[in-house]
Protein backbone atom coordinates (compact mmCIF):
# COMPACT_ATOMS: atom_id res chain seq x y z
CA UNK A 1 0.00 0.00 0.00
CA UNK A 2 1.38 3.67 -0.85
CA UNK A 3 -1.38 5.46 0.73
CA UNK A 4 -0.34 7.67 3.81
CA UNK A 5 -1.37 6.14 7.60
CA UNK A 6 -2.32 9.35 9.85
CA UNK A 7 -1.34 8.18 13.70
CA UNK A 8 -3.35 10.03 16.04
CA UNK A 9 -2.02 10.45 19.91
CA UNK A 10 -4.49 11.04 22.24
CA UNK A 11 -2.14 11.81 25.14
CA UNK A 12 -4.09 12.19 28.54
CA UNK A 13 -7.69 11.68 28.26
CA UNK A 14 -9.98 12.16 31.53
CA UNK A 15 -9.25 9.20 33.52
CA UNK A 16 -5.72 7.77 33.59
CA UNK A 17 -3.88 8.75 36.33
CA UNK A 18 -0.43 9.15 37.53
CA UNK A 19 -1.29 5.84 40.05
CA UNK A 20 -2.32 3.91 36.50
CA UNK A 21 1.23 5.14 34.68
CA UNK A 22 3.76 7.55 35.90
CA UNK A 23 3.96 8.91 32.22
CA UNK A 24 0.58 10.33 32.20
CA UNK A 25 0.83 14.06 31.21
CA UNK A 26 -1.41 15.94 33.89
CA UNK A 27 -0.07 19.63 33.68
CA UNK A 28 -0.05 21.65 30.41
CA UNK A 29 3.26 21.54 30.50
CA UNK A 30 4.18 17.77 30.68
CA UNK A 31 1.41 17.53 27.99
CA UNK A 32 3.24 19.93 25.90
CA UNK A 33 6.27 17.71 26.18
CA UNK A 34 4.68 14.75 25.96
CA UNK A 35 3.22 15.64 22.61
CA UNK A 36 6.16 16.65 20.99
CA UNK A 37 7.99 13.65 21.53
CA UNK A 38 4.98 12.01 20.26
CA UNK A 39 5.29 14.16 17.02
CA UNK A 40 8.40 13.56 16.28
CA UNK A 41 8.06 9.74 16.33
CA UNK A 42 5.64 9.96 13.58
CA UNK A 43 2.00 11.54 15.33
CA UNK A 44 0.02 14.21 13.11
CA UNK A 45 -3.24 14.37 15.63
CA UNK A 46 -2.74 14.98 19.28
CA UNK A 47 -5.84 14.26 20.47
CA UNK A 48 -6.37 16.61 23.89
CA UNK A 49 -7.87 17.18 27.45
CA UNK A 50 -6.73 19.45 30.02
CA UNK A 51 -6.91 18.28 33.76
CA UNK A 52 -6.81 20.20 37.03
CA UNK A 53 -3.78 20.18 39.52
CA UNK A 54 -5.79 17.20 41.32
CA UNK A 55 -5.86 15.24 38.33
CA UNK A 56 -9.61 15.49 37.56
CA UNK A 57 -10.62 16.20 34.38
CA UNK A 58 -10.99 19.85 33.43
CA UNK A 59 -12.70 22.07 30.55
CA UNK A 60 -11.06 25.00 31.78
CA UNK A 61 -10.66 27.56 28.56
CA UNK A 62 -7.67 28.95 30.09
CA UNK A 63 -6.09 25.56 29.83
CA UNK A 64 -7.04 25.10 26.43
CA UNK A 65 -5.64 28.07 25.73
CA UNK A 66 -2.18 27.43 26.95
CA UNK A 67 -2.46 24.36 25.55
CA UNK A 68 -2.95 25.73 22.33
CA UNK A 69 -0.16 28.05 22.30
CA UNK A 70 2.68 25.73 23.78
CA UNK A 71 1.65 22.76 20.70
CA UNK A 72 1.80 25.20 17.99
CA UNK A 73 5.35 26.84 19.24
CA UNK A 74 7.11 22.84 19.78
CA UNK A 75 4.96 20.94 17.38
CA UNK A 76 4.41 23.28 14.08
CA UNK A 77 2.00 21.81 11.72
CA UNK A 78 1.03 18.81 14.03
CA UNK A 79 -3.03 19.04 13.82
CA UNK A 80 -4.49 20.02 17.47
CA UNK A 81 -7.97 18.30 18.21
CA UNK A 82 -9.60 19.21 21.31
CA UNK A 83 -11.96 16.60 23.12
CA UNK A 84 -15.71 17.85 23.83
CA UNK A 85 -16.40 14.22 25.72
CA UNK A 86 -18.68 14.16 28.59
CA UNK A 87 -16.02 13.52 31.37
CA UNK A 88 -14.85 16.91 31.33
CA UNK A 89 -17.99 19.33 31.89
CA UNK A 90 -21.85 18.80 31.58
CA UNK A 91 -24.17 20.51 28.49
CA UNK A 92 -22.76 23.60 26.55
CA UNK A 93 -19.66 23.62 28.78
CA UNK A 94 -18.48 20.99 26.55
CA UNK A 95 -17.95 23.39 23.81
CA UNK A 96 -16.72 26.16 25.14
CA UNK A 97 -12.88 25.36 23.88
CA UNK A 98 -14.58 26.11 20.43
CA UNK A 99 -13.88 29.55 20.27
CA UNK A 100 -10.61 29.12 19.82
CA UNK A 101 -10.98 27.86 16.97
CA UNK A 102 -7.96 24.18 16.96
CA UNK A 103 -7.88 22.33 13.52
CA UNK A 104 -10.34 19.33 14.69
CA UNK A 105 -12.56 18.86 17.74
CA UNK A 106 -14.18 15.60 19.05
CA UNK A 107 -17.81 14.55 18.62
CA UNK A 108 -19.91 12.00 20.16
CA UNK A 109 -22.97 11.79 17.78
CA UNK A 110 -25.13 9.16 20.18
CA UNK A 111 -25.05 8.12 23.54
CA UNK A 112 -24.19 4.63 24.62
CA UNK A 113 -23.32 2.66 27.72
CA UNK A 114 -19.54 3.54 29.48
CA UNK A 115 -17.74 0.89 31.82
CA UNK A 116 -20.04 2.56 34.66
CA UNK A 117 -22.28 4.73 33.20
CA UNK A 118 -24.16 6.09 30.37
CA UNK A 119 -22.21 8.25 27.76
CA UNK A 120 -25.01 10.96 27.15
CA UNK A 121 -25.33 12.94 24.25
CA UNK A 122 -28.89 14.47 23.23
CA UNK A 123 -30.06 15.12 19.83
CA UNK A 124 -29.74 19.02 21.11
CA UNK A 125 -26.32 18.85 22.77
CA UNK A 126 -25.12 17.24 19.53
CA UNK A 127 -26.82 19.65 17.13
CA UNK A 128 -25.24 22.50 19.43
CA UNK A 129 -22.00 21.01 19.07
CA UNK A 130 -22.08 20.22 15.59
CA UNK A 131 -23.07 24.15 14.64
CA UNK A 132 -20.20 25.48 16.79
CA UNK A 133 -17.69 23.28 14.91
CA UNK A 134 -19.04 25.03 12.12
CA UNK A 135 -19.16 28.39 13.23
CA UNK A 136 -15.54 28.40 14.00
CA UNK A 137 -14.15 26.04 11.02
CA UNK A 138 -13.31 23.04 13.90
CA UNK A 139 -13.34 20.08 11.95
CA UNK A 140 -15.30 17.23 13.60
CA UNK A 141 -13.66 13.79 14.27
CA UNK A 142 -17.25 11.83 14.85
CA UNK A 143 -16.39 9.48 17.64
CA UNK A 144 -18.45 6.17 16.94
CA UNK A 145 -19.12 4.08 19.56
CA UNK A 146 -21.89 2.26 17.63
CA UNK A 147 -22.64 1.32 14.61
CA UNK A 148 -25.69 3.68 14.93
CA UNK A 149 -23.34 6.51 15.30
CA UNK A 150 -22.03 6.20 11.89
CA UNK A 151 -25.67 6.55 10.35
CA UNK A 152 -26.00 9.26 12.41
CA UNK A 153 -23.00 10.97 11.56
CA UNK A 154 -24.26 10.51 7.45
CA UNK A 155 -27.64 11.85 8.69
CA UNK A 156 -25.83 14.98 10.22
CA UNK A 157 -23.68 15.73 6.80
CA UNK A 158 -26.53 15.20 4.60
CA UNK A 159 -28.83 17.96 6.53
CA UNK A 160 -25.50 20.08 6.67
CA UNK A 161 -24.92 19.93 9.99
CA UNK A 162 -21.58 18.52 9.30
CA UNK A 163 -19.28 19.60 6.84
CA UNK A 164 -18.07 16.40 4.56
CA UNK A 165 -15.86 15.26 3.78
CA UNK A 166 -16.57 13.14 7.01
CA UNK A 167 -13.77 12.15 9.46
CA UNK A 168 -14.95 8.89 11.41
CA UNK A 169 -13.21 6.92 14.40
CA UNK A 170 -14.12 3.22 15.36
CA UNK A 171 -13.89 3.59 18.58
CA UNK A 172 -14.31 -0.04 20.53
CA UNK A 173 -12.91 -2.18 23.59
CA UNK A 174 -14.76 0.02 26.02
CA UNK A 175 -16.91 -1.95 28.54
CA UNK A 176 -20.51 -2.04 27.95
CA UNK A 177 -19.83 -1.06 24.66
CA UNK A 178 -19.02 -2.29 21.23
CA UNK A 179 -16.10 -4.54 21.52
CA UNK A 180 -12.82 -5.42 19.61
CA UNK A 181 -15.08 -7.56 17.59
CA UNK A 182 -12.92 -8.64 13.57
CA UNK A 183 -16.30 -8.86 11.93
CA UNK A 184 -18.19 -5.92 12.94
CA UNK A 185 -15.12 -3.77 12.27
CA UNK A 186 -14.88 -4.96 8.68
CA UNK A 187 -18.95 -4.31 8.62
CA UNK A 188 -18.13 -0.63 10.07
CA UNK A 189 -15.43 0.11 6.88
CA UNK A 190 -18.55 -1.32 4.69
CA UNK A 191 -21.00 0.40 5.78
CA UNK A 192 -19.10 4.02 6.01
CA UNK A 193 -17.87 3.50 2.49
CA UNK A 194 -21.35 2.52 1.00
CA UNK A 195 -23.40 5.45 3.15
CA UNK A 196 -20.20 8.17 2.30
CA UNK A 197 -17.81 7.20 -0.22
CA UNK A 198 -15.71 10.46 0.29
CA UNK A 199 -15.27 9.86 4.21
CA UNK A 200 -11.60 9.10 6.13
CA UNK A 201 -11.71 6.84 8.88
CA UNK A 202 -9.41 5.78 12.54
CA UNK A 203 -9.31 3.18 14.39
CA UNK A 204 -8.82 3.51 18.17
CA UNK A 205 -9.07 0.56 20.53
CA UNK A 206 -8.96 1.05 24.40
CA UNK A 207 -7.19 -1.10 26.97
CA UNK A 208 -5.49 -4.46 24.94
CA UNK A 209 -7.20 -3.61 22.31
CA UNK A 210 -5.26 -0.75 21.25
CA UNK A 211 -2.75 -2.89 19.38
CA UNK A 212 -5.54 -5.15 17.91
CA UNK A 213 -6.68 -1.74 16.49
CA UNK A 214 -3.30 -0.44 15.37
CA UNK A 215 -3.01 -3.63 13.08
CA UNK A 216 -6.71 -4.29 11.67
CA UNK A 217 -6.75 -0.38 10.88
CA UNK A 218 -3.58 -0.34 8.70
CA UNK A 219 -3.77 -3.21 7.41
CA UNK A 220 -7.40 -2.25 6.17
CA UNK A 221 -5.73 0.79 5.12
CA UNK A 222 -7.53 3.59 7.72
CA UNK A 223 -5.43 5.17 10.01
CA UNK A 224 -4.85 4.77 13.73
CA UNK A 225 -5.16 5.81 16.98
CA UNK A 226 -3.26 5.21 19.71
CA UNK A 227 -1.70 7.21 23.28
CA UNK A 228 -1.85 7.07 27.33
CA UNK A 229 -5.65 7.84 27.33
CA UNK A 230 -6.73 4.73 25.80
CA UNK A 231 -3.99 2.40 27.57
CA UNK A 232 -0.99 2.84 29.92
CA UNK A 233 0.90 -0.48 28.98
CA UNK A 234 3.02 -1.91 26.13
CA UNK A 235 1.71 -5.60 27.73
CA UNK A 236 0.15 -7.06 30.34
CA UNK A 237 3.88 -6.55 32.36
CA UNK A 238 5.39 -3.58 30.94
CA UNK A 239 3.83 -0.15 31.35
CA UNK A 240 4.42 1.95 28.23
CA UNK A 241 7.13 4.65 29.20
CA UNK A 242 5.45 7.70 26.82
CA UNK A 243 2.92 8.77 24.31
CA UNK A 244 5.94 8.37 21.82
CA UNK A 245 6.81 4.82 22.44
CA UNK A 246 3.22 3.90 21.94
CA UNK A 247 3.39 5.70 18.21
CA UNK A 248 6.38 4.24 17.90
CA UNK A 249 4.88 0.68 18.14
CA UNK A 250 2.37 1.90 15.58
CA UNK A 251 4.65 3.05 12.90
CA UNK A 252 6.67 -0.14 13.25
CA UNK A 253 3.18 -1.68 12.22
CA UNK A 254 3.03 1.06 9.33
CA UNK A 255 6.36 -0.65 8.12
CA UNK A 256 5.16 -4.31 8.86
CA UNK A 257 2.55 -3.25 5.69
CA UNK A 258 4.30 -1.06 3.84
CA UNK A 259 2.39 1.96 4.80
CA UNK A 260 4.15 5.25 4.85
CA UNK A 261 3.42 7.03 7.67
CA UNK A 262 1.88 10.57 7.01
CA UNK A 263 3.62 13.61 7.44
CA UNK A 264 1.78 16.34 9.25
CA UNK A 265 1.74 18.34 5.62
CA UNK A 266 -0.11 14.79 4.02
CA UNK A 267 -2.27 14.44 6.85
CA UNK A 268 -3.77 18.04 6.56
CA UNK A 269 -4.46 17.42 2.77
CA UNK A 270 -6.17 14.22 3.74
CA UNK A 271 -8.23 15.81 6.26
CA UNK A 272 -8.65 19.19 3.99
CA UNK A 273 -7.34 21.07 6.69
CA UNK A 274 -5.53 24.46 5.89
CA UNK A 275 -1.37 24.22 5.78
CA UNK A 276 -1.56 26.69 8.71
Amino acid sequence: MSNPCIICVAITGSLPRKENNPAVPITVEEQIESTQAAFEAGATIAHCHVRNDDQTPSSDPEKFVRLLEGLNKHCPGMIVQLSTGGRSGAGEERGGMLPLRPDMASLSVGSNNFPNRVYENSPQLVDWLAEEMLKYGVKPEIEAFDLSHIHQAVNLSRQGKLKAPLYVQFVMGVKNAMPADKPTFDFYIETLKRLAPDAQWCGAGVGSNQLKLNEWSIAAGGHTRTGLEDNVRLDRDTLAPSNAALVERAVALCEKYERPVATWQQARKILDLSMT
